[in-house]
């Protein structure tokens, strides 16, 4: 399957972000969230509505975030990643751009590399000056009692040249056991931090570490047994970090649906739904408060 899927957010002149256009084809699913009032981002939920990715699925995702707009785009399942019938590799694909002083919170949840599954996932980002970037990944190697497919991740960063570029492959047993590798853990985690202040060091706990980069930004690395291990891990590096203080930009979706369509279809086992809506003048609409750091307010 072949699916393509758009978001742009905008900046209205009081300031508040909306969706500008959203086009969403099954499994790649976007859903403004509506709550609150009081919050001046965007928050969408990128659902599946298939089971996905499969052996020979190639998903690409483009994200635009206007100036000054915020987002926060956030997944609501785990992605399991599924052999095909044929061997097969799958493929996902997020682009990303940031106008100037845009900011956005790419929060999926773990990706599960399940037996015989043979993924790529690609993460690559275009920053202009004075935008923020939180981009969140953790990665399971099989399910319970099971094990791992292959796995290759490439996080791309760019801002007036390569902020970083790393490219990270799982699923060979002798190189996970390994201390070069994950050490015999089979949950890794990394969140890449590009909002503020960095570190002027290093920061390290139990297995985890926060570092920052030589053109800006800092990447947080954790291995764990779990997935729930290792993002309070990853929360704790967070906690390190002297530019998360600034964070504290407030969620509120404000979407109108000037045309919207649904598709429904079957093919290669998979049921397919889609979608589009475009917007001029938005109409708010609530959201809910993005969750903060443990201790902080």
């Amino acid at each position: 399957m072949r699916a393509r899927a758009r978001l742009v957010v905008a900046r209205d002149p009081a300031g508040r972000s909306f969706v500008r256009e959203l086009r969403s084809m099954a499994p790649l699913r976007l859903v403004p969230h509506r709550g609150s009032r009081d919050r001046d981002g965007a928050l969408v939920h990128l659902v599946s509505s298939v089971t996905a990715p499969l052996g020979g699925d190639d998903l690409e995702l483009d994200v635009l975030v206007e100036p000054g707009a915020a987002l926060v785009l956030r997944g609501v399942a785990a992605t399991l990643a599924l052999p095909g019938r044929h061997g097969t590799p799958s493929r996902s694909l997020v682009r990303v751009e940031l106008g100037e002083d845009a900011s956005l919170e790419h929060l999926p949840e773990p990706t599960v590399v399940t037996a015989r599954a043979r993924h790529e996932a690609v993460f690559r980002a275009e920053l202009a000056e004075g935008a923020r970037l939180r981009a969140k990944e953790v990665l399971v190697l099989g399910r319970r009692d099971e094990p791992a497919g292959s796995l290759v991740t490439t996080l791309d960063v760019r801002r007036g040249g390569t902020l970083v570029k790393q490219t990270c492959g799982l699923g060979v047993p002798e190189v996970d056991r390994g201390a070069a590798g994950l050490a015999g853990r089979r949950v890794l985690g990394s969140e890449l931090l590009c909002w503020g202040e960095d570190p002027a060091a290093a920061v390290s706990g139990q297995w985890w570490s926060l570092v920052p980069l030589a053109r800006g930004g800092s990447l947080t690395t954790a291995l764990g047994d779990d997935a729930v291990t290792v993002a309070r891990a990853v929360d704790l590096a967070r906690a390190g970090h002297p530019g998360w203080e600034d964070h504290l930009f407030r969620s509120r979706t404000r979407f109108r649906v000037a045309a919207h369509t649904d598709s429904d279809g079957s093919g290669g086992g998979h049921h397919r739904a889609g979608g589009s809506a475009t917007s001029r003048e938005p109409v708010p609409s609530p959201d809910r408060q993005v969750p903060q750091v443990p201790g902080r307010r």
